[in-house]
């Protein structure tokens, strides 16, 4: 299937598509429906997840990456990550495989003034060693509620459908946006198999 692309520029290694805003609206859904299963955002400290509303506020909720929900996401999803192994091809010669289908995923929600407040990647401690590549779709348009990518000096905007890939690693420090709005993410990774 094809893919409408946002282009950023190659030697960011930050890679994004477009997928359908229906698919957005349903995840959505689903989310505000499934209230028994909200909690509060963490972060990782150590080889724990505790909450600390000055890193991080959000309402999550996982959700199984297997699970019947997520197969039309699932399946956009993967035409995204081989939009993103074609563009930068030797990462399948040098890490093999991997797969989303491990660790669930994260919906998360941030109201006005809420989000991941400071700069953090996605690989940073031995609990979360096999995260090879990350993915985040926004769910929802939020003016000023992107993400900014600290050495890349990119901050994309938040457009309901666009789904970015990116590296796990420290060179891919980023944080969110924080605005007036509410915004919607669905957020993973791509693990070592």
């Amino acid at each position: 299937m094809k893919l409408k692309e946002e282009k950023y520029k190659f030697d960011s290694f930050i890679g994004g598509w477009f997928i359908p805003e229906k698919v957005c609206d349903r995840l959505v859904k689903f989310f505000e429906k499934s209230k028994k299963r909200h909690f509060e955002g963490g972060i990782y400290k150590g080889n724990k997840v505790e909450v600390d509303k000055t890193i991080k506020e959000s309402t999550d909720l996982s959700i199984n990456a297997s699970d019947t929900l997520l197969d039309e996401y699932n399946s956009y999803l993967q035409t995204c990550v081989i939009n993103y192994t074609n563009k930068y091809s030797v990462i399948n010669d040098f890490f093999g495989s991997y797969t989303s289908g491990v660790a669930p995923y994260n919906i998360q929600r941030y109201l006005p003034n809420q989000g991941y407040k400071t700069f953090h990647c996605e690989r940073h401690n031995i609990s979360n060693t096999k995260r090879c590549l990350v993915f985040m779709t926004y769910l929802n348009d939020v003016e000023n509620g992107g993400t900014e990518f600290l050495y890349q000096k990119i901050t994309t905007k938040a457009k309901k459908g666009l789904t970015l890939i990116w590296p796990s690693d420290f060179t891919h420090t980023h944080r969110g946006q924080i605005c007036d709005k509410t915004k919607y993410i669905i957020t993973g990774w791509f693990d070592f198999i």
